[in-house]
């Protein structure tokens, strides 16, 4: 096993172990990421289109405004209307206006994209277990945990809450001003 000191051929010292952990998470959430995304690249979307999608599937049939699409990605996107302008291009996605709120628009999942997110379900669910399987189910819910504390400190996003509805919220629960 390669330090990541080793790897990214770092010379000098951490400044301490939180720095250290900090670009580990980085530099591991960037392996993983390009792995998911080579998962999804012969469909000819990206893991973020793919996290779009499953989304939209998880709300059918009735839809979501584009900002609840943006509390619940799983990465954040800065420009989730442009996501969708691609998605609704490839036909994978369709939009209409709320008929109580003519303002709102509703994102829906459209049968290709159903059909699209079917076709690759299979491949896409064995992607985690190839990835961290090694590592055993004590050690992955241990990293769950420890994962799950760092992020209570991540003031900064919007975040779903544990009911499964969409709020403005700091990581740790706490309702933004």
């Amino acid at each position: 096993m390669c330090s990541l000191k080793s790897e990214i051929g770092q010379q000098r010292p951490f400044s301490g172990p939180a720095e250290e952990a900090l670009l580990n998470i980085a530099r591991t959430a960037d392996c993983l990421q390009r792995a998911m995304q080579r998962g999804s690249r012969r469909w000819n979307i990206t893991s973020t289109q793919y996290n779009v999608l499953r989304i939209l599937r998880g709300a059918h049939p009735r839809g979501l405004p584009c900002s609840v699409i943006g509390d619940r990605m799983v990465t954040a996107d800065p420009d989730i209307t442009r996501l969708l302008s691609r998605l609704k291009a490839l036909k994978f996605i369709r939009q209409e206006r709320d008929k109580k709120d003519r303002r709102v628009v509703l994102t829906h999942i459209s049968p290709a994209g159903l059909a699209l997110l079917s076709e690759m379900d299979e491949t896409i669910s064995q992607l985690p277990g190839q990835l961290l399987n090694h590592l055993g189910e004590s050690d992955l819910r241990t990293l769950i945990d420890l994962l799950e504390r760092a992020r209570a400190h991540c003031d900064d996003r919007a975040h779903p809450t544990c009911d499964g509805t969409s709020s403005k919220v700091t990581c740790d629960g706490t309702p933004e001003p």
